[in-house]
Order: structure tokens, then sequence, then C-alpha cells
């Protein structure tokens, strides 16, 4: 099933380094990935590689994202997992400044905005979540900008990270587009040199751009799933799935 955007409420060779790459970080990655490719061949675990194309103010995006921990929780016995976060914009024409949620919203969606807002509330309850509707939504560049440079830290800590933004911004009405807010994230997913990294608003600009154009230029609505480079998904689809599409992706 693809969510498009007016629907996002309602359906569920030789080596080179991108410039800010920190090499400590790099070869840190290069040699985790390489451990869990060896651990995969002498426990007879298959690898399950999965690029998720995801917008960080796409609320299926964050149950999409939940319902695939609980089938990599699942599975784990089964599989190394290898996950790739991607950018996508929903609005790239949205304030960097900042909106207040509901007043874009209403604006976008109209009178059912807040019966959309009920529905979500509902789905994230389900997850023990509260949806908070409160605060300011805008652009979310700088957060993928953030993302991107986690990834070159390990994925784990990119991962981690997005887990943070989702948090913050649907449960704790946090602005996506804060810089404090970004930081506090990074620190927490055990990112380094996050400020620095982010005070260059060029920094890691290229590079999102260019992860839009390859991996979310064909696709119309988020989240986004591609497992092995075979088998994709679209939506906040449940862990059973999710399961279903690591046996089909290794078989």
């Amino acid at each position: 099933m693809r969510i498009s955007l007016a629907k996002l409420w309602v359906t569920p060779a030789p080596l080179s380094l991108p410039r800010h790459t920190n090499i400590a970080s790099f070869v840190g990655c290069r040699y985790n990935r390489i451990m869990a490719e060896s651990a995969s061949t002498n426990t007879n675990k298959k690898l399950v590689r999965i690029d998720i194309s995801s917008d960080t103010v796409c609320p299926w995006c964050f149950v999409g994202k939940k319902y695939l921990d609980k089938a990599i929780s699942a599975s784990k016995d089964q599989y190394d997992f290898e996950l790739h976060w991607r950018p996508f914009q929903l609005d790239p024409s949205a304030p960097k400044e900042g909106i207040d949620k509901r007043e874009y919203y209403i604006r976008r969606f109209g009178p059912s905005a807040e019966q959309k807002h009920a529905h979500m509330a509902e789905v994230l309850k389900g997850l023990c979540l509260e949806y908070n509707m409160s605060g300011l939504t805008g652009n979310t560049m700088d957060s993928h900008r953030l993302i991107y440079f986690a990834g070159q830290q390990g994925h784990d800590k990119q991962h981690n990270l997005v887990e943070e933004l989702f948090l913050g911004y649907f449960t704790q009405a946090k602005y996506i587009g804060d810089r404090d807010f970004l930081l506090e994230c990074a620190n927490k997913a055990g990112i380094e040199g996050a400020a620095e990294f982010l005070q260059d608003p060029n920094n890691g600009l290229k590079e999102v751009k260019d992860e839009i154009n390859t991996y979310s230029g064909n696709i119309s609505g988020v989240p986004f799933f591609v497992i092995n480079g075979r088998n994709k998904l679209s939506g906040g689809q449940r862990p059973e799935v999710f399961l279903r599409a690591f046996q089909a992706s290794t078989s």
C-alpha cells in the first residue's frame, strides 16, 4: 500500500569518502559491518539489509519504525540486520523557522485535520505512546543532514537517532528544526561532532540531496522499505508483514 501526501494521515573501486567523513568512525563502521557479516557466516544467520526512505515529521514513518523494530526483535536469532535511513521530504518548502502544527495541518488538510490527528493518536496509543500535537512543525532538512552524519558513525547510531527524533517530535512537542533539540538527540544516540557538523548549513547538504534522488526520487510517499534490494514495502506495515519479507528476501 503506497501512501500519498494527501492521504498521509489516514493510510496505514578506489575508496572515495564523503568530504566530512570522520576517518576513525568510517573505519569503525567498516569493521562493524565485516564483523556482522562474519557473525552471519559463523552462526548461519542471514543478512537482511533494509533501506528506509522516511521523513522525520511523517507519523506513519514512526509507526513503521516501531513495527519494524518488533519484527527485528522477533527474528534476531535468524537474521543479522543492516539498516540505512534515507531522506525524503514531504514538504521541501516548509518554513525553516517553524509554524504551529495545528495551523499548518488545518491549512493543508482542512476540516478533516482534527479527525486525522485523533486517528493517529489511537494508532500511537496502541504502541504505548501519547501523541502530542503541540509545538511547531517545519522544514526537515537539518534533521536529515544529522541522520546522514550519524550514518557515518554506525548504522546503530543512525537508527537510535531516528528513534529520538521521532519521540521528541511526536510525543514531546519538540520542533524538528530546533538546533538544541537536534543536538540533544545526537547526544542521546552517542553521535560525536554533531554541533560542529550542523554549524555549517552546507555540511551533508549535497549528500542528502543525492540520497533523495537515488533512493526516494521514484516514490510518492513514505515510509518506503527496500529489503535486500528485492522486496519493497510501503506504509506502516505490521510486524508479520516484515517477517514474511525477511524470509522472502533471504530464500
